[in-house]
């Protein structure tokens, strides 16, 4: 399939350069979504219909064979060879089971090691002689060792993970789910799912990931090519509110970045752009060669109130103004017997006489100097965050010393959210086809916004854990996220089977459900795994966490050592003393580097074969309170998929001891 594309001639079917130059780049982009990847077979599965699917279920009508795969593969003639897992046709081979087999006669799943055949499983769906089983294939594909960076589930989706996936492009989506429940696949396979079935629409309007931080993209940024999927852009949410030429230098105290987190800015930054349009005092002559169009002050006021009412962006109501104007000109040219056209009116809008009536009236609006002054400027700030926000919270907002101008100003990640807020005000965002947000339950209401603003005329797939929630101004429920979003009408969806964390590890780390997120129901994991963790005290921590890690590198797959931020550099001294080479979180595994030295605050959403858990008590007290600490020792604890080993000599947290 891809030397037929590389075959192609276009050079008789373009009708000029231009043209050629789209074709050919979409040319280009077939052939990299048609390459080989060489431990990645083209088929996992394979379906045998009882009945041709679409045809009546009659007696003796003779069913139909499917192999599924990553991908659509075709013969030399264009016959199909391989379906799409995406295609309908491959829909039974997630949720058909023995109480619904969904038509099917079997369902077979191929096992592979290193891209080649080894084993192949079947199940006869329709034959009552054949009791139910678990899936050996199955089970060995989800537990298979995590070296390199996240890939594809779409041989082991489980039904529950398949109905979120396919759900509809019209609506948004929410998934709570707990460590190793899979939803951040769920999330990259529904993008996937939803440029099959949409692919025109989406390939208009666009599509976005979002995610928590740069390792974690990096971590994840193979998934959706490996589906063939290459225009899929991924960002995090500093990305997003990223301005030219406004440098991130300066950070908040957590009470401080709390409150630039929190909706009520919204109210504050909208008030303050408003208080730049003044009511017209002076009446406006506008000259057109011998005669004079006088336009009175009221006569402006009423058409600066109506633009006001009409609640449209201030950019967007500051270029009505001058043509509002011009057309009051020409009812009154028109009074006067003259017959004006549209010419006439533009002329008059860019009359200089009308220009200085709109600078006077309706300024040019800098949203970062307008930031700006909000941070420098008390009694700006008091004017507009008057009952809204508290005297305290105003001076937690106040910086101690203004800045000379926006290119000096030591701006926080808070303050460019502010500044995004402020420019959607003046100018409004352009909306995308699709947007995924992970590790959602870390965004303050304003980050919220500023991601619902990319998303106003899409739709959202939402994904996180509130029990894995990390910052001072944390989501506490998913309808308030919801909304802050934009999107309250998303569906929720849960997810509390877990397939990643071994039993034992998840049972451990639930212990601190109570005290982190009180009512949320705990994950059930499928894996059970004697031997799995070991928590143990230690005399000397650093020798014994390197002696730990050494261990751990005697098994297969990738190891992780999580430690508090503040234990990393002696850590990686000791590693590099005891001859372990080790990594930086994202950097993809090797065979000669396997060991990944993680701090605590990015180890969100990473997962390891084995991990070395380093001090927990550092943990906890490496954050702003002990909720907070908790809650990323909770993250932690939840990274192993085959084992973890936890050392400490601190006494450990009441809800672990």
């Amino acid at each position: 399939m891809r030397e037929d594309v590389e075959a192609l001639d276009i050079r008789d079917v373009t009708a000029n350069w231009v043209n050629a130059a789209v074709l050919q780049a979409q040319i280009d982009d077939r052939i990299k979504a048609l390459a080989d990847l060489s431990h990645t077979p083209l088929f996992f599965g394979r379906l045998d219909y009882l009945h041709a699917p679409g045809a009546e279920l009659a007696e003796g009508a003779g069913g139909e064979q499917f192999y599924i795969g990553r991908r659509h593969v075709h013969d030399g003639d264009g016959d199909p060879m391989v379906i799409d897992w995406r295609a309908p046709v491959s829909q039974p081979f997630y949720r058909a089971s023995k109480k619904d087999p969904q038509d099917i006669a079997l369902r077979r799943r191929f096992g592979y090691t290193a891209g080649e055949l080894t084993a192949y499983e079947d199940e006869h769906l329709s034959d009552p002689a054949e009791s139910a089983a678990v899936s050996k294939l199955l089970q060995q594909e989800i537990e298979r060792p995590r070296v390199g960076p996240m890939r594809d589930i779409v041989a082991t989706i489980q039904p529950e993970q398949d109905e979120i996936v396919r759900s509809g492009l019209s609506g948004s989506v929410c998934v709570q789910g707990g460590p190793g429940t899979g939803k951040t696949a769920v999330g990259l396979h529904r993008v996937a799912y939803l440029l099959y079935a949409h692919r025109e629409r989406l390939a208009r309007t666009g599509t976005l990931v979002i995610g928590p931080n740069r390792s974690f993209l990096h971590y994840i940024e193979q998934v959706l090519p490996a589906l063939g999927e290459l225009e899929v852009k991924q960002a995090t949410v500093d990305d997003l509110v990223a301005r030219e030429g406004l440098e991130v230098r300066g950070t908040d105290t957590a009470p401080t970045a709390v409150i630039k987190g929190d909706a009520r800015m919204a109210t504050v930054l909208r008030r303050a752009v408003r208080s730049h349009v003044t009511e017209p005092s002076e009446p406006l002559v506008v000259v057109r060669g011998s005669r004079r169009w006088r336009v009175p002050a009221y006569e402006l006021a009423e058409i600066v109130a109506e633009l006001q009412n009409r609640e449209i962006r201030y950019g967007a109501a500051r270029d009505a103004l001058p043509q509002r104007i011009a057309h009051t000109v020409l009812v009154r040219m028109e009074q006067a017997g003259e017959a004006p056209d549209d010419r006439v009116q533009d002329a008059v809008a860019r009359n200089a006489a009308v220009k200085a009536a709109v600078k006077a009236v309706w300024p040019l609006l800098e949203p970062a100097k307008l930031v700006l002054r909000l941070l420098s400027d008390p009694e700006f700030l008091a004017a507009h965050a008057d009952g809204v926000l508290t005297a305290d919270e105003q001076r937690l907002l106040l910086w101690p010393k203004p800045f000379r101008g926006v290119k000096a100003a030591k701006w926080s990640a808070a303050d460019l959210v502010l500044i995004d807020e402020a420019a959607d005000l003046v100018e409004r965002t352009p909306s995308l086809g699709h947007v995924v947000v992970d590790e959602a339950q870390d965004l303050s209401p304003m980050q919220y916004r500023a991601v619902g603003r990319r998303c106003t005329t899409g739709s959202a797939t939402v994904l996180g854990d509130l029990a894995q929630g990390t910052t001072p101004w944390a989501t506490r429920s998913w309808d308030e996220a919801l909304a802050h979003l934009g999107k309250p009408e998303a569906v929720l969806e849960e997810l509390t089977a877990g397939f990643r964390v071994p039993r034992e590890v998840i049972a451990y780390a639930s212990r601190l459900l109570p005290a982190i997120s009180p009512g949320l129901a705990p994950v059930s994991s499928v894996r059970e795994t004697p031997g799995s963790l070991v928590v143990k005290e230690s005399g000397d921590l650093t020798a014994d966490v390197v002696a730990a890690c050494r261990d751990s590198l005697a098994h297969e797959g990738s190891i992780g050592l999580i430690a508090a931020d503040a234990r990393i550099p002696g850590l990686a001294e000791a590693l590099l003393a005891a001859g372990l080479p080790y990594l930086a979180p994202g950097e993809e595994t090797t065979a000669h580097a396997r060991l990944t030295l993680v701090p605590a605050s990015l180890a969100k959403g990473l997962e390891y074969d084995y991990v070395v858990l380093d001090e927990p008590a550092a943990i906890v007290s490496g954050e702003p309170d002990e909720r907070t600490g908790l809650r990323r020792l909770y993250v932690c604890l939840t990274r192993a998929v085959s084992g973890l080993t936890a050392l400490h000599t601190a006494p450990l947290p009441p809800a672990l001891a």
